[in-house]
C-alpha cells in the first residue's frame, strides 16, 4: 500500500533542521534574489584550512562561449606531487551559490588523501541556463586536464564531483566527456546529486513541503535552468543526467542521497542504472537524513557515517589507481 508519509527524521538532523532559521523547503522565483543577498562571504581561514592549503586563483576558458570561467586552486602545503586533484562543482539548484560554498568537507577529504582540490565558479541560472553552467564546468575540466602539470597535478588522477546541483552537474560532465571524447576521470563522487528535471518520482511526492529543498524548490530550479523546458519530452540528458538510459562507459562512481529527501529515487534510480551498464558504483541512503543533512549538522553521528563512507571510497579509489 503506497503512503506519503515520508520516513522519519533522525533526531539529531530534526533538531538542527528545527533550529535553522534558513533552511530552504519551498522556494520561487521571486526567492532567487532573497537567497542571493542572503550569501555571506567565506573567511580565508576556512578557503585555506588555516594555512594549510595554498590558494592560486585561475581562469579556464569555457566550451560555451570561450569566456575565463575563474577556479580557485587549492594544494595541500605538505604533500609532494604530482597531486590528485578534486574538481568540485557547488551546490545551489544552478541558480545560487559561490565555488567557496561546501569547500570545508572537500577539503576534509583531500587533506586526509593528499589530494588537491580545484572549485569551478560557474555561471548560474537564470542569467545563464543550460547549458553555459555545464560548459562553464567542462571548460575547467580541459583547462585542468591540459595545464594541471604545471601546477602539480596528475592529470591522470582527477575526480570530478559535486553536492547537490554541483553533483547533477558533475554527472553531466562526465557524461559529456564520455560523448565528447573529453578527458578521462578516475572517478566522480555524487554527493546527494540534483539529477532529473521531470520532479515526479515517488520520494518528490512523498517530501512535499518536508526537510530541505521539496518539489516545489526543485520546479522552481530547473525552470530557471532549463525554461519552458523544464520536465518535457524533449530535455537533454546532458542537463538533465537522471534521464539517460545508458550509463555505459563512466568511471568508478560515488553516490549518497538521505530517506528523507526529494532526491531519493533518483539518486537510486541512477546508480542502478550504472549498475545495469555493467558499470561501478557505490550507493548510500542515509536512513533519517535530510537533503544536504552533513551541511547542517556535520556533528551527528550521521553526518560523520557520511563523510566517513565518502572518504573510504575515495581512499580506495586512488589505492587503485
Amino acid at each position: 500500500m503506497s503512503t506519503t508519509t515520508p520516513p522519519p527524521l533522525d533526531p539529531a538532523i530534526a533538531l538542527a533542521l528545527a533550529a535553522d532559521p534558513d533552511a530552504v523547503v519551498g522556494m520561487t522565483a521571486e526567492d532567487i534574489g532573497v537567497l542571493r543577498a542572503r550569501a555571506l562571504p567565506v573567511p580565508e581561514h576556512e578557503v585555506t584550512r588555516y594555512g594549510t592549503f595554498e590558494r592560486s586563483d585561475l581562469r579556464f576558458r569555457s566550451a560555451a562561449d570561450g569566456v575565463p570561467v575563474p577556479v580557485v586552486l587549492l594544494r595541500p602545503v605538505q604533500t609532494s606531487g604530482p597531486l590528485p586533484v578534486l574538481l568540485h562543482i557547488h551546490g545551489g539548484g544552478l541558480i545560487l551559490g559561490g565555488p567557496l560554498d561546501d569547500l570545508p568537507a572537500t577539503l576534509d577529504l583531500a587533506a586526509r588523501t593528499g589530494c588537491a582540490v580545484a572549485t569551478v565558479d560557474y555561471r548560474l541560472a537564470p542569467e545563464h541556463p543550460y547549458p553555459t553552467p555545464l560548459l562553464d564546468c567542462y571548460g575547467a575540466l580541459v583547462g585542468l586536464h591540459e595545464a594541471g602539470r604545471e601546477w602539480n597535478l596528475d592529470p591522470t588522477r582527477i575526480i570530478l564531483g559535486g553536492v547537490s546541483a554541483g553533483g547533477g552537474l558533475a554527472a553531466a560532465v562526465a557524461l559529456w566527456a564520455r560523448d565528447h571524447d573529453g578527458p578521462d576521470l578516475l572517478g566522480q563522487l555524487l554527493v546527494c546529486p540534483m539529477l532529473d528535471d521531470r520532479n515526479t518520482s515517488f520520494s518528490a511526492q512523498q517530501m512535499r513541503g518536508v526537510g530541505t529543498w521539496d518539489l516545489t524548490a526543485n520546479a522552481t530550479a530547473w525552470r530557471a535552468y532549463l525554461g519552458d523546458a523544464a520536465g518535457g519530452p524533449d530535455v537533454p540528458v546532458h542537463a538533465a543526467p537522471g534521464r539517460a538510459e545508458d550509463l555505459r562507459g563512466l568511471p568508478p562512481t560515488y553516490v549518497d542521497v538521505a530517506s528523507v529527501e526529494t532526491f531519493r529515487d533518483e539518486c537510486v534510480a541512477y546508480a542502478n542504472r550504472i549498475w545495469q551498464a555493467g558499470g561501478a558504483a557505490e550507493l548510500h541512503v542515509w536512513p533519517g537524513g535530510n537533503h544536504a543533512f552533513d551541511f547542517l549538522a556535520p556533528w551527528a553521528t550521521l553526518s560523520q557515517d557520511a563523510r566517513g563512507a565518502r572518504l573510504a571510497w575515495l581512499r580506495r579509489l586512488l589505492l587503485d589507481a
